[in-house]
This record gives C-alpha cells, structure tokens and sequence, in this order.
C-alpha cells in the first residue's frame, strides 16, 4: 500500500490517509479481508502522529470500510448489505456536488463522462470493468 502525503494541502492529512485507503480499495490494491499497517507503524512510515492515523482509521470504520480487531488490527471489510443507506449517504454527499458544477456551468454530460471515466479508472468490478 503506498500512501503520499501532501504537507502543503488544505485537506487534513487524516482525510487524505481516509481518502487515499477508500481509492485503494476501489481500485482492489487493498482486498478485502486485509490487515492495514498498524496505527504506530503507519504513522512512523508517513511521518505523522498517531492520532491522525487513529483518526483515518476511526472514519474508515464508521463508513463500513473496516473493522477493529484486537489482534489483527484495522482490516478491510467492506459492507454491502446496507445499500440503501449508503445510497442515502452518497445521495447527500453527490448533492453538493451537483449544486457546485451546475454553479460552475459544468452540464449534465460532462458530470456523467465525469463519472464514466472514474469508473473505469477504478474498474468497476461489479460489472467486470465495463460500463
């Protein structure tokens, strides 16, 4: 797994760690059933303070990306059976969205070729990496 900080973004380096694990993920570089590094060693590698890392890991649990285990640590589990909810919970983050490209002129096409794109860069395995 390789993680790049970026000291000078305005985006909190927890959410960049968060961010980078979930796109790892997508892009199946992280399978699920894995055991992430611990919260001590990922936090040595990057650089940064174990709390940051507690954090990202903490966020990733809460959105069903992990599980906290005593003894393996922090492992990828990414739960399906609540689609509906994650629905919902896409629904209100893709709003803003939405609201800020219609603000910037960006059409309906462009968003949907927007997306297209970003699923198949992340390959989307439910329907084999093809739209």
């Amino acid at each position: 797994m390789i993680i790049k900080i970026d000291f000078n973004s305005s985006e909190a380096i927890y959410m960049q760690l968060r961010n980078q694990i979930i796109i790892g993920i997508a892009q199946e570089q992280i399978k699920s059933g894995e055991s992430l590094p611990s919260v001590r060693q990922l936090a040595d590698e990057l650089g940064v303070n174990m709390h940051t890392v507690n954090k990202a890991y903490s966020l990733l649990k809460s959105d069903g990306y992990l599980t906290l285990d005593r003894r393996k640590g922090a492992v990828v589990c990414v739960s399906v059976e609540t689609k509906h909810k994650n629905l919902e919970t896409m629904n209100v983050g893709m709003r803003m969205m939405v609201a800020e490209a219609i603000c910037k002129d960006i059409s309906l096409a462009e968003m949907h070729q927007i997306i297209t794109d970003m699923y198949r860069e992340f390959g989307d395995s439910q329907n084999g990496g093809r739209l």
